[in-house]
């Protein structure tokens, strides 16, 4: 539950999220959709053309991985970090390569750009 409202994890698709030009290169954002009466927490990560979503819960201990809205990236953005325990995930396929859940990945969030505009796939 989230702040009384049950969390989903999984959305529709074709749902518009933000123009690509609004991420930066290499760079993340925070996405919070609310689906009927539930929330999906999830977040998008660009690097050149190419944007993956990631479900904002860090297999770890079921946390959100930034602290701060949007930082998501290593200092280089090179790498998605988890602000709480320090592990380390690669963006192309959300897989720990260090920290408390090494082995463990990210769950991937289906999105896609068409037309220079990030959506649910």
């Amino acid at each position: 539950m989230t702040g009384g409202r049950a969390r989903v994890f999984t959305t529709p698709a074709d749902v518009e999220l933000c123009p690509l030009d609004a991420l930066g290169d290499p760079g993340a954002r925070n996405v919070v959709l609310q689906i009927d009466d539930a929330y999906f927490h999830g977040f998008l990560v660009r690097t050149g053309e190419l944007v993956r979503g990631y479900v904002d819960r860090c297999p770890h201990q079921g946390l959100p991985l930034a602290q701060r809205l949007d930082a998501y990236l290593t200092p280089d953005g090179g790498m998605i970090s988890c602000s709480w325990h320090g592990a380390l995930f690669r963006i192309d396929d959300g897989a720990c390569v260090g920290g408390p859940c090494s082995g463990q990945r990210l769950t991937p969030w289906p999105v896609k750009v068409e037309r220079g505009v990030v959506k649910t796939a």
